[in-house]
């Protein structure tokens, strides 16, 4: 499908879908991080029409990622009246978790905590808004690799880019006139002090990933086989204890 149509199509889909509740939502509530996924899923919500919430939510934020989630932020006001923008400062309330868990220190789990803390505040926002929480996962992260946080931002209740490769993505945010400086910045899942990007902890750049996915042939093949192993029970349902009967 030509990009141009693609924007159209997902943009359809948000509004059907949407439309096809049995109580219609009022509002599409997002997170926008200042990354390429985020930004043409927030964009992707505002051309529907409905009212659409966007948040930054710093946390212990690189200030170079907050200043593209606030660009991002000014850029859909300025372009369309259905956009309300809100940046909520998470700092003090991550520092009060991560004091209380003091005892259950994990740099990891802390990683994902930022995550978790981000998708309780969406819903929060949703819900007092009569809203929906929309994802911002690409196909390669969340039906390949798994490369995001169970129950963080995995927890959404539409996906409508989740059916598009990474570098269909950025052929989105051209189309869509996403800023440049986002189009070009190296993803990042934002979730670490030290700003790592997300090639760097995959090990794999994200057109190796998807050609690996679609081709057991690819010298990447292995790498991203073992990637996806590891992250299978996120994409896999709940293991349900079956008791006979």
């Amino acid at each position: 499908m030509e990009v141009s149509k693609k924007t159209i199509f997902i943009k359809d889909w948000i509004l059907n879908y949407v439309n096809s509740m049995p109580k219609k939502a009022e509002s599409l509530v997002i997170g926008i991080s200042g990354g390429i996924d985020s930004s043409v899923s927030s964009t992707l919500s505002a051309m529907t029409g409905l009212k659409t919430i966007v948040l930054s939510m710093p946390i212990k934020q690189k200030s170079a990622q907050h200043d593209l989630s606030l660009a991002h932020q000014k850029w859909l006001k300025n372009n369309f009246k259905n956009v309300v923008g809100h940046t909520v400062e998470l700092d003090n309330l991550f520092k009060t978790f991560e004091g209380t868990l003091s005892n259950f220190s994990s740099e990891h789990g802390m990683a994902n905590s930022r995550a978790r803390l981000r998708m309780t505040t969406l819903y929060q926002v949703a819900a007092a808004n009569k809203g929906i929480v929309v994802g911002t996962g690409n196909k390669v992260e969340d039906f390949g690799v798994g490369f995001y946080t169970k129950y963080g931002d995995g927890g959404v209740d539409i996906s409508p880019i989740a059916d598009c490769n990474k570098t269909e993505v950025w052929e989105l945010g051209k189309e869509l006139g996403i800023l440049k400086e986002i189009i070009d910045a190296p993803p990042t899942d934002g979730l670490w002090d030290d700003g790592r990007t997300d090639e760097g902890q995959l090990g794999l750049k994200y057109n190796e990933l998807e050609e690996a996915m679609n081709n057991p042939n690819s010298l990447n093949y292995q790498k991203y086989i073992k990637i996806r192993k590891l992250n299978l029970h996120k994409m896999e349902p709940i293991p349900v204890c079956k008791i006979p009967r």
